[in-house]
């Protein structure tokens, strides 16, 4: 039986997608092309490389369907106490204070276009000790 084996991409509408992508290269180190910024995993399970696409819509597009859709986006980041200090430094809007879970730390920004991004600093061993016994919700 055919599955679905991913995440394929997340896609946001925006007033000005060039100067958001390169926002998020400026800001947040990712590599943009001409869709949006791309991600390459690779995962532990699967032997071929997978990706998943931020893509970056006009806010006229109608790919959406309601108009009035809005996405929050999730990005894992490596050291977020270091990453809040760049943030700072470069002027980003800091909606929250960093909270801490067992399964990581969370830290909400804004985009220049005031998209909502959520940063997660995961412990993935939190993860791995439940495994498939994480109940669904």
């Amino acid at each position: 039986m055919a599955q679905v084996t991913g995440l394929g991409g997340v896609f946001l509408k925006f007033q000005q997608p060039e100067a958001m992508r390169t926002w998020y290269k400026d800001v947040l180190g990712m590599q943009p092309n001409a869709y949006g910024v791309l991600f390459e995993f690779n995962g532990d399970t699967h032997s071929k490389k997978g990706y998943c696409q931020l893509g970056t819509f006009e806010a006229s597009s109608d790919y959406f369907g309601d108009p009035k859709q809005q996405v929050m986006l999730n990005f894992r980041v490596d050291d977020l106490e270091a990453l809040q200090t760049q943030l700072e430094a470069a002027k980003v809007k800091i909606v929250d204070t960093i909270e801490s879970f067992s399964y990581g730390k969370f830290l909400h920004i804004e985009d220049p276009e005031g998209n909502r991004i959520e940063l997660w600093e995961p412990v993935d061993s939190e993860f791995e000790a439940v495994g498939d016994a994480m109940p669904m919700k």
